[in-house]
């Protein structure tokens, strides 16, 4: 199917904005983790300013010095808003709703609420790894349902993994990424039913990681898991941070199905003390007013997908590289390469580029990198160049 083209705001593309010097000047993860003579095209962070409405709202708030505890329902009517105008869902009610300190967090807290030390929690692998590590860490046994070959959901392996999760007569959940981290993958809204079908038939019970939503190619519809038919008993977690790259300005909420507002209504009230007033003012801002910029944003990495691919087939045509349907992420297939497990440390070392191992995204990760496109075009342009030069060694 031939995508249609975001339509543009009439606001300038936020990747162009900032030069490489200025992005050398931030303190994150990103910026520091490496030496400066390496490209960061790893971790979840975008190189662009913040949104104006954004930035005017934080600033205002600091000036008032209104920098203490959340509170209020603006941010879940925000994301009410957004959710309507964006998805045509009118089913977000502000009252099954909870902040959370961010998406991950909250997932915690979900999966708490429905099972307990011990239960199974199913995954689809290649998948965003810190799924393994926090239900690691919570006594929670991890289930992998590999994706298909098509980087899609087979619904064969996951009813045996549902099966297999319930078959002591245990509490089990499924942690489902949507749009799906690293793939793209946008699951559809038949495929989002036949796992409420599932999940209903075998008593799995559904905590959906939606923070990506807003970030779809151009062309793609998201659908939100709790619209969909049998989709009353899941639990998601969604967050203004990725899209409009607020990660440090922590805050998320969490949404309930009708049939799960019970469920959430048993969230300690402590956890609402986490997230940060600032990042709550922040998201708001952004879902209310950052929609001009957002669309700025999703036609830049409509043309940086596109312009992966042409650097890729020149520089690189040996990977295997599917443009996703969402997130600003690539899944690089590196296994032709013949450069083992870790491709991404090959990459770093011969050729300065930071890229994300796919050994810690489960089954499907071992040969495989992630690469971050929300950057400028020049820097994946030189990012690329210089994967080609680590195998080649010539430019």
């Amino acid at each position: 199917m031939t995508r249609i083209p975001h339509e543009t705001s009439g606001e300038p593309n936020p990747l162009r904005a900032l030069t490489l010097d200025s992005l050398r000047r931030r303190t994150s993860m990103k910026w520091r983790t490496y030496p400066d003579d390496v490209l960061p095209l790893w971790v979840a962070e975008m190189d662009v300013p913040l949104a104006e409405p954004v930035v005017r709202a934080v600033t205002d708030s600091l000036a008032l010095g209104d920098t203490g505890y959340a509170a209020g329902t603006a941010y879940a009517e925000a994301l009410a808003e957004f959710a309507d105008k964006r998805w045509a869902w009118d089913g977000l009610a502000v009252e099954r709703t909870a902040i959370v300190p961010d998406v991950m967090l909250g997932v915690v807290e979900m999966i708490k609420l429905v099972t307990g030390p011990g239960d199974t929690v199913v995954v689809n692998p290649p998948v965003y790894p810190p799924f393994f590590l926090f239900m690691e860490h919570m006594d929670r046994r991890v289930l992998q349902a590999p994706l298909g070959a098509d980087l899609r959901i087979d619904f064969g392996t996951l009813e045996e993994a549902f099966r297999q999760a319930v078959a002591d007569g245990r509490p089990a959940a499924y942690l489902l990424c949507s749009p799906h981290n690293p793939s793209g993958t946008v699951h559809t809204a038949d495929e989002l039913a036949a796992i409420a079908a599932l999940a209903d038939r075998y008593g799995v019970r559904v905590v959906a990681d939606e923070i990506h939503a807003p970030l779809v190619a151009g062309g793609v519809d998201f659908v939100p898991y709790l619209s969909v038919p049998g989709g009353a008993h899941g639990l998601s977690l969604m967050s203004a941070s990725k899209a409009w790259n607020l990660i440090g300005l922590k805050a998320a909420l969490a949404i309930a199905g009708p049939a799960a507002a019970e469920d959430l209504a048993r969230l300690p009230e402590e956890v609402s003390h986490g997230p940060s007033h600032l990042g709550v003012i922040a998201h708001t801002a952004a879902l209310r007013d950052g929609t001009a910029w957002l669309d700025a944003l999703l036609a830049g990495l409509d043309d940086n997908r596109r312009l992966l691919g042409d650097l890729l087939t020149e520089h690189l045509p040996a990977i295997g590289y599917r443009p996703g349907e969402a997130t600003y992420l690539a899944w690089l297939d590196c296994r032709a390469l013949g450069l083992g497990d870790d491709p991404a440390d090959v990459f770093l070392k011969r050729g300065r580029v930071a890229l994300t191992s796919g050994v810690p995204f489960g089954m499907g990760g071992a040969g495989h990198a992630r690469l971050n496109l929300a950057t400028s075009p020049e820097v994946m342009e030189e990012a690329v160049r210089r994967m080609g030069v680590a195998l080649t060694g010539t430019a």
